[in-house]
């Protein structure tokens, strides 16, 4: 194999697969795509394996957060995926485009061509939606997306209580309008995980032009007057170097890609000389504007039974169960991570909803970051604000690319996240409280009833709350003094280098970040070739 290539992309996730997968449909044009991680993990198709995934050390990078005061000076896990295919091979397997005004907001800060009417259509790109639908929606992606099948008296009692509380039922919160209940439309097709790696790449493996190396950790980037030429890697103990002619595309995430920069010698320069790195490129906002999605679990005893999957997926039912996955592709092992969401305003004058809810039919006890199933029949609501104001930081911590970055967090820092967090709490409450719930379902079992006042709330969300495992912005997009890249993902004041994840997001967006990430990809591609 050659050391040079035309591209080079560093990280084969949501957004990796998406630029790789464009980038070599010209057979003209050569293609590298390095993974830290390995091919495959025997678990990834079985949709409900993300439970086992979360916390998996071969297919996970488990990093945690820095002790913070805020959050009870915890060590908050923070999955990523380490494998082809990245996080979509491991996570709860939700797909959500986001809300209009999430995109809208990027436009306005300065990100020409970000806008929701012009990012929705690599939305219709990358999506093969099964369900009938409108135009609104892709019909001829790589990207098979179903709605869920599974129901459940419970989830008919939520929709008639959020009746009572003008919450709407959505038929699809993807076409526009994101407000209220709906059933989750998910990243599995015919009982199996849809992931980047099964869209992107697995069609596309033999393509000539097409390399994939694996279990390959990006050292640093190789610059020669401030132009990207090459990468150093860490392959089976040995370093290598790959070299490119046109672009390297940095898709390592919103950890790895700052990383990686840093490692480079591109960022704040009080950082790069405390760790012993030359300083190629001042960018101080390498690292900087961290967001992620906080969320407070909410668990309620299920009093009926055969409502809730702790007793379908135990002893013998566990056995029909698989069975009934095996033959029919369906039941509790076709699960995502939730089956019904909620994207809820928490005060009426709002604009657009502010909190998402994920509705999952059985009690998930969450030990120091692993997920278990609880012996006793329960659901559990996780609230999470939908775009947080609080911003964080990634940064290394030393010069050794195989030590993991220092990552704070900075949870709860803004008022309106513990206001909106705290609201989002009592609105679950309202809800899973109605008469029509409380048919099917009894105590509060987390927090509890103990937990009542304000103040109350906000320490059980300090003491208990978890990431929903997206985090996002630390190489921020935009046009100010704290931005990475440009709106066409190019590395300001570099040549021959850009970024395309979770990282580039300057606002989180609300919902999941699978399917922006995709979009991301797919955008960033279409940058490339159209300048090519």
């Amino acid at each position: 194999m050659s050391n040079r290539f035309d591209y080079i992309v560093v990280g084969a996730g949501s957004a990796g697969c998406a630029v790789a997968n464009r980038l070599s449909s010209n057979k003209n044009k050569t293609v590298l795509l390095l993974e830290a991680g390995k091919s495959n993990h025997p678990l990834t198709r079985i949709p409900v394996s993300f439970a086992l995934l979360i916390d998996h050390p071969t297919a996970n990078w488990r990093y945690r957060s820095h002790p913070d005061e805020k959050t009870s000076n915890r060590n908050i896990p923070i999955p990523r995926g380490k494998l082809v295919g990245g996080s979509s091979a491991i996570n709860g397997l939700v797909y959500v485009r986001g809300q209009s005004l999430d995109y809208d907001i990027w436009a306005q800060m300065g990100n020409k061509g970000w806008s929701s009417e012009e990012v929705f259509p690599f939305f219709k790109k990358l999506e093969n939606y099964v369900n009938p639908c409108e135009d609104l929606r892709g019909k001829k992606g790589l990207v098979n997306i179903s709605q869920v099948t599974d129901r459940n008296p419970i989830y008919e009692a939520m929709f008639e209580a959020g009746k009572k509380l003008n919450i709407p039922l959505n038929e699809d919160y993807n076409s526009g309008d994101q407000e209220g209940f709906a059933y989750t439309q998910t990243t599995i097709f015919n009982g199996k995980r849809m992931s980047a790696k099964v869209a992107y790449i697995d069609p596309i493996k033999n393509r000539k032009n097409l390399n994939i190396l694996t279990e390959s950790l990006a050292k640093k980037i190789i610059f020669e007057n401030r132009k990207a030429v090459g990468i150093e890697i860490l392959r089976k103990g040995k370093n290598e170097k790959y070299f490119c002619n046109d672009e390297i595309i940095l898709s390592g995430g919103a950890i790895n890609s700052p990383q990686i920069l840093e490692l480079s010698g591109v960022g704040r320069p009080e950082i790069l000389k405390q760790n012993n790195i030359e300083v190629i490129h001042e960018l101080k906002g390498v690292g900087e504007n961290l967001m992620d999605h906080l969320g407070p679990r909410l668990v309620y005893k299920v009093k009926k039974p055969g409502l809730s999957y702790n007793e379908k997926a135990r002893g013998l039912n566990l056995i029909r169960q698989a069975l009934n996955y095996a033959f029919n592709q369906d039941g509790f092992l076709n699960l995502p991570s939730a089956p019904v969401l909620g994207f809820f305003k928490t005060r009426p004058e709002l604009a657009s909803p502010d909190i998402q809810v994920h509705f999952i039919p059985y009690r998930v006890v969450l030990d120091n970051g692993k997920r278990t199933l609880g012996k006793d029949p329960g659901i559990t609501c996780t609230v999470n604000q939908n775009r947080p104001e609080s911003r964080g930081h990634i940064h290394i911590k030393s010069n050794n690319p195989q030590e993991y970055p220092e990552i704070n967090c900075n949870f709860l820092d803004n008022p309106l996240d513990r206001d909106t967090l705290v609201d989002g709490v009592k609105l679950v409450r309202k809800i899973m409280g109605s008469n029509e719930v409380q048919n099917y379902c009894g105590e509060e079992l987390q927090p509890g009833e103990k937990f009542s006042s304000d103040k109350d709330i906000l320490q059980f969300i300090r003491d208990k709350a978890e990431t929903l495992y997206h985090p996002s912005g630390t190489c921020k997009m935009g046009q100010d003094q704290s931005a990475v890249v440009d709106e066409k993902l190019k590395v300001k004041g570099l040549k021959n280098l850009r970024v395309a994840d979770a990282s580039i997001m300057p606002t989180l967006i609300s919902g999941n970040t699978n399917g922006p990430c995709m979009m991301i990809g797919e955008r960033c591609a279409e940058f490339i070739i159209r300048e090519s």
